[in-house]
């Protein structure tokens, strides 16, 4: 584009780069699956990575602790009980030992992992879900109702699942003609765009809100992604087989908003988003990274990182696993033949302070809605927690329980998985609250035979809150007296007196 050629955007993400971690941090010995479908193969949370690996007779991946280094041996435990290769695998937003995976053989299995990983090969799941006739190959968990599932497969039918109960709550079957490449939720998990060769969004899965056909020209396999703003991003291919992005207006879908295209190479590009920053990344061998406003061109193109490897798949972790003392605003983990390989997104800062405006509040692991509150209608927000002090919680031994949510159900049993820890999301001005004014956490509680259970009194939780508050204030006290020391001694120096 012409226009305003020689004027630089000023954008506190413009000189984010990426870098690769040392040998050393990388996993060895990784046999990643070579199953013939367009999926990350990679799933990352604050606590486990977990890859798609080859596996005779059936279908496995592998989970390993976050903090996990150096060679994978061989005789290392991994969840194998498909009986078919996995296509898919996603964590749930909502507690970071809950993962879900897709299968050639039809159906959608949730594990627990329990905490440190894997002890011996797990092979018994805590719900399956069986209702697709064909291979399903997409999975996407709602992003703040707790235990809904949303699962898509080769027989063109999305389902929505009740994880906890096992409960098939809605069944789309006749609203998409072809195969199906790719679902995302929007950001309060009220709606859902699907990409096949139309252009589908759904709310409450069976009110068509908007068709676009052919929002890329190409014949080749289209992603889409749900924006924080309501906006939707697509990757695809042109008529001339070109790699492009575009971005969509749902108000308006007769002409994209903006149109970008890369390259010619035959790879899918995978989009990567981030609404905290409202940055996208899409990932193949190069990592092209985009910011999106509201000025046009709306997609600004920024950097990419090239590797001479090829890329099998990608994990991208969510912010609350980046470490905010480096100012590391993303973190991938790129997938070669044998090895995977975490890449850092770090904005250039020398502070060692804490980096407000490159970490707003961000979505925590707790719901905003119960599984029986969406489905009877109810639409909420994501929870949000500040990144201030970084992920790691302070220790307390009652820590874990201060928010409850429900027991995840095992659909044979209909006995209760002990939930996984989860760390307490703090007060964020998303909830409205003034400095003067406690906060009051929500305490979920749970039916077990009539009888309410409470897991902590409320004066216990506001007890350590409050004190968790004054200890951070402490903290402020200690840096705000340093750094008048330093402004008091930079002025002697200025002044010349030492």
């Amino acid at each position: 584009m012409s226009f305003r050629r020689g004027v630089v955007r000023q954008s506190k993400f413009r000189h984010v780069f990426a870098q690769a971690w040392k040998a050393e941090h990388c996993i060895d010995d990784v046999r990643v699956s070579r199953v013939t479908w367009d999926s990350p193969l990679c799933a990352v949370n604050p606590k486990f990575i977990a890859v798609i690996i080859e596996a005779g007779g059936g279908g496995a991946f592998l989970v390993v602790p976050i903090s996990k280094s150096g060679r994978i041996d061989q005789s290392c435990p991994t969840v194998c009980g498909h009986a078919a290769p996995v296509l898919d695998i996603q964590w749930s937003p909502h507690d970071d030992n809950i993962i879900a995976s897709a299968s050639e053989d039809c159906t959608v299995k949730v594990w627990q992992i329990p905490d440190g990983g894997l002890t011996s090969p797990m092979t018994e799941a805590i719900v399956t879900l069986e209702g697709h006739s064909k291979r399903v190959g997409i999975l996407a968990w709602h992003p703040t109702a707790f235990n809904i599932l949303l699962t898509a497969g080769c027989d063109n039918v999305i389902c929505v699942w009740n994880v906890g109960t096992g409960e098939l709550v809605y069944q789309l079957s006749d609203a998409h003609p072809d195969l199906i490449y790719s679902v995302s939720w929007n950001k309060d998990g009220s709606a859902v765009c699907t990409c096949l060769a139309c252009r589908c969004l759904q709310k409450r899965l069976y009110k068509l809100l908007t068709v676009k056909e052919k929002v890329h020209d190409g014949t080749r396999p289209m992603r889409a992604v749900f924006l924080s703003d309501g906006k939707i991003l697509t990757t695809g291919f042109s008529r001339m087989s070109e790699r492009q992005l575009a971005l969509w207006d749902t108000k308006d879908l007769s002409e994209p908003m903006a149109v970008q295209e890369m390259d010619t190479s035959n790879g899918v590009l995978l989009p990567f988003y981030d609404p905290d920053t409202n940055m996208v990344y899409l990932g193949d061998c190069t990592i092209r990274y985009f910011e999106v406003t509201d000025e046009s061109p709306y997609v600004h193109f920024l950097n990419l990182y090239s590797s001479k490897e090829p890329q099998r798949g990608a994990g991208f972790i969510s912010k609350r696993g980046v470490d905010v003392n480096k100012c590391e605003i993303a973190r991938f983990y790129k997938l070669h033949e044998r090895k995977v390989e975490p890449i850092s997104m770090t904005v250039p800062r020398k502070s060692d302070l804490f980096q407000g405006d490159l970490y707003p509040d961000t979505a925590s692991l707790e719901p905003a809605l119960l599984a029986d509150e969406w489905i009877a209608g109810q639409d909420a927000p994501p929870l949000l927690v500040s990144l201030s002090g970084g992920y790691t919680a302070p220790p307390s031994k009652h820590r874990d329980t201060l928010r409850s949510k429900p027991k995840l159900v095992s659909q044979d049993s209909g006995t209760g998985a002990a939930p996984a820890s989860t760390p307490t999301p703090t007060p964020t001005s998303a909830a409205k609250e003034t400095e003067e004014e406690a906060p009051q956490p929500r305490v979920a509680t749970r039916e077990t035979d009539g009888n309410t259970e409470r897991p902590k009194r409320e004066d216990d939780i506001l007890n350590e809150l409050l004190a968790e508050m004054k200890a951070l204030r402490a903290v402020v006290l200690a840096q705000s007296q340093r750094i008048e020391l330093l402004e008091r001694q930079l002025a002697r120096i200025e002044d010349g007196d030492v």
